[in-house]
């Protein structure tokens, strides 16, 4: 599966905002996703990062679906690639950044293909995971664009 966005902004402005979230700055894929540092760094080959998605939003109750990603590699700026290595996803997935219109705006994809395992796997009997997951990656692609676009107004003033 593979979810794209285009953001208004440059593709280094996109990579910090991506690696911060992934530290845990809750900042745009909130209230679908947080993330915290495990070991390492998410930027770093080996860093792990525990990923909850929150399924009502954070703090609205509701079933916590965690799991831990590892770094396999790491193109500063372009690309970003993980291995979903522990709880209710296993498997690969990407973060590609593509600059557009000499650089003033950038598609992110999401490569996703992980696949559920443990409860995750009975759940995705009964509901669409890759859908929802697709749902929450677009609003949070949204959010991303809306927090760099407002990073640019205020600095354009």
């Amino acid at each position: 599966m593979i979810d794209e966005a285009v953001v208004g902004a440059p593709a280094d402005a996109v990579w910090d905002a991506l690696v911060a979230e992934f530290r845990g700055a809750a900042a745009w894929w909130v209230p679908a996703n947080t993330f915290e540092t495990v070991t390492g760094a998410p930027d770093v080959v080996g860093g792990e990062v525990a990923v909850t998605v929150h399924t009502k939003g954070v703090d609205k109750g509701g079933l916590k679906l965690r799991f831990t990603s590892r770094t396999l590699s790491v193109d500063p700026g372009r690309r970003l690639a993980v291995e979903y290595v522990d709880g209710v996803f296993r498997g690969p997935a990407t973060f590609v950044l593509e600059p557009l219109d000499g650089g003033a705006r950038t598609r992110v994809r999401m490569h996703f293909r992980g696949r559920p395992h443990g409860k995750l796997k009975v759940i995705s009997k009964l509901a669409d995971i890759g859908a929802e997951h697709s749902k929450a990656t677009q609003a949070a692609f949204a959010a991303l664009d809306r927090r760099l676009a407002g990073a640019r107004d205020g600095a354009s003033r």
